[in-house]
C-alpha cells in the first residue's frame, strides 16, 4: 500500500494539480455553477407541480383553473430552458477574470457569439400541411437549453481567447481620460467584439454549406453524443468515481476536477430526464446517470460517502481524537460536506483508509445503477435538488416523490458503514494506542494484567 501511495504522489498528483489549475476547466466549472441557483429555483416549481398527494391535481384545478400546471411551470422554462445562455456568459466571464481583462464585456460578447452561431429557424406546420417547413422565428429553445451547453462552452472559450489577445495586444479604441469608465470600457471592447463576431459569422456561413449545417449539429455529432454515451454508462460512472476518489486521496478536490469535464454531460442527461418527467411524471425516464445520481446516492456525506464514517466515529470510537472528530464532522456530514473527515482523520495519504474510501463509492455506484436500471428504484427525475440536502429527503425529492429513492439512500448508507467499519476499527485502535502511549491496544484480559 505504501508503494501505491508513492505512485500516487509521484505520478498522479503533479498531473492532477496541473489539471486543477487549468484556467479553462476552472472557468467551465464556475460557469456551470452560475446556472445552478436558477436550476434549483426551477426545480422547486417542478416539485410543486407534481406533488405526490392524492387529490392534489383536482384541488389545484378547482382553485386555479384547468391550466394551473402550465402556468405554474412558467418559471421552469425560464430557468432550465436558458441554461446554455447562462453558461455562455458565465464561462466567458470567469475566464476573462483569470486573464484580468474586462469580464463583463467578455461575457456579453460570448453571449452574442453563441446566439450568432444558433440558427433562428424552427419547424412550422400550417393547417392542412402534410410536412413541416423551416421558417425564421424565435430562438429555438432546444439550443439555448441543455442541448446547447457544449456549443456555449466552446464558443465562450474561443470568443474570450480572441477578445483577450486583442486586448493584450492593445488593439483597442482609447477615449480621453475624462470619459466615464463604463463608456470607455465599452469602446475598448468594440474592436475585439467585432473580431469575435466576424469569426463566428464566417464560420457559420462555411458550416451552412456543409452537411453539418450548424455549430450545434457538428458538436452534437462529434462530441455530445459520444461523451453522453460514455458518461451515461455504468462503466463511465465507475471510471469517473474512481478518478474522483484517487484525486481526493492525494489531497486534491476530485469532484471539482472531474466535474469540470463530466459536469456538462451529467447536466444534459439530467435535463433530458426533466423534460420527459415534465411531460409525463409516470413515463420511463431515459437516464440513470445524472448529476443527482452522484450527488445524492453515491456521495452520501460527501465524496467517499463518509457520513457512515462520521457516525461510526461518533458512536463507536474509543480514541478521544476520533470521538472529537466525530462530533465535529457529523453536522457537516449530514449536509454532505466531508472536509473535516478527509483532512482531519485524515483519509488523504492514509494507506489504511484510502482502501474503503475508493471502494465504497464504486460499490454504491454499481448497486445504485443496477437498482435503478432494473426498475427497483425510481430514476432521478431531473429535479435539481441541492447537493447539500440531507439523505432521505433528497432521495424522495430527486425521484419526483418516490419513496424508493429514500430507501436506496438508506441501503447505501448501511453498505458504506459495513465496508468502512473494519478499517475504522483498526484506525481507532491505533489512535487509542497512541493516546495511551503504547504500541497497540490490549486484546484480552491477560494482556491487560501484564500492562
Amino acid at each position: 500500500m505504501n508503494r501505491f501511495i508513492s505512485v500516487l504522489e509521484k505520478n498522479i498528483m503533479p498531473v492532477a494539480g496541473r489539471i486543477a489549475e487549468q484556467r479553462h476547466l476552472q472557468a467551465i466549472r464556475d460557469g456551470i455553477i452560475l446556472s445552478m441557483p436558477l436550476l434549483i429555483i426551477g426545480s422547486l416549481f417542478l416539485i410543486l407541480g407534481y406533488l405526490p398527494i392524492p387529490g392534489y391535481n383536482e384541488f389545484m384545478a378547482n382553485w386555479f383553473g384547468d391550466h394551473w400546471l402550465e402556468k405554474l411551470l412558467y418559471p421552469v422554462g425560464a430557468t432550465f430552458d436558458i441554461m446554455a445562455l447562462v453558461v455562455s456568459f458565465g464561462v466567458a466571464y470567469r475566464l476573462a477574470e483569470k486573464y484580468k481583462v474586462d469580464a463583463l464585456s467578455a461575457g456579453a460578447i460570448s453571449l452574442a457569439a453563441f446566439l450568432l452561431a444558433t440558427p433562428y429557424k424552427v419547424p412550422f406546420v400550417s393547417d392542412g400541411a402534410k410536412e413541416a417547413i423551416m421558417v425564421s422565428g424565435g430562438i429555438p429553445v432546444q439550443w439555448v437549453g441543455s442541448k446547447g451547453l457544449f456549443v456555449a462552452m466552446i464558443l465562450a472559450i474561443v470568443s474570450t481567447e480572441i477578445y483577450r489577445k486583442i486586448i493584450q495586444k492593445n488593439i483597442v479604441i482609447k477615449l480621453p481620460d475624462g470619459v466615464p469608465p463604463a463608456v470607455s470600457r465599452s469602446f475598448v471592447a468594440l474592436i475585439p467584439g467585432f473580431a469575435v463576431l466576424c469569426v463566428i459569422w464566417i464560420a457559420r456561413l462555411i458550416l451552412e454549406v456543409t452537411p453539418f449545417e450548424s455549430f450545434h449539429n457538428i458538436v452534437t455529432l462529434l462530441l455530445n453524443k459520444p461523451l453522453s454515451a460514455l458518461g451515461g454508462s455504468l462503466f463511465g460512472a465507475i471510471v469517473a468515481v474512481l478518478l474522483v476518489q484517487l484525486l481526493w486521496s492525494t489531497g486534491l478536490h476530485g469532484a471539482a476536477i472531474v466535474g469540470g469535464v463530466m459536469g456538462p454531460i451529467w447536466l444534459s442527461l439530467m435535463d433530458e430526464n426533466r423534460m420527459v418527467f415534465q411531460q409525463n411524471p409516470h413515463a420511463e425516464l431515459p437516464n440513470v446517470i445524472t448529476q443527482q445520481f452522484f450527488d445524492l446516492w453515491i456521495y452520501i456525506g460527501g465524496s467517499g460517502a463518509t457520513l457512515a464514517l462520521a457516525i461510526a466515529m461518533l458512536l463507536r470510537a474509543r480514541s478521544q481524537q476520533l470521538k472529537s472528530l466525530g462530533r465535529l464532522a457529523i453536522a457537516p456530514g449530514i449536509f454532505n460536506i466531508n472536509e473535516p473527515i478527509t483532512f482531519g482523520m485524515p483519509i488523504v495519504m492514509n494507506p489504511l483508509l484510502i482502501i474503503p474510501f475508493i471502494l465504497v463509492p464504486i460499490v454504491l455506484t454499481i448497486v445504485s445503477y443496477v437498482a435503478m436500471a432494473a426498475g427497483l428504484v425510481a430514476k432521478p427525475s431531473g429535479v435539481a435538488v441541492p447537493w447539500t440536502t440531507p439523505i432521505i429527503i433528497s432521495g424522495y425529492l430527486a425521484t419526483g416523490g418516490k419513496i424508493s429513492g429514500s430507501i436506496l439512500q438508506i441501503i447505501n448508507f448501511f453498505i458504506a458503514l459495513a465496508i468502512y467499519y473494519p478499517f475504522f476499527a483498526m484506525w481507532d485502535r491505533q489512535k487509542a494506542a497512541e493516546e495511551r502511549g503504547t504500541a497497540d491496544i490490549p486484546t484480552d484480559s491477560n494482556t491487560a494484567k501484564q500492562m
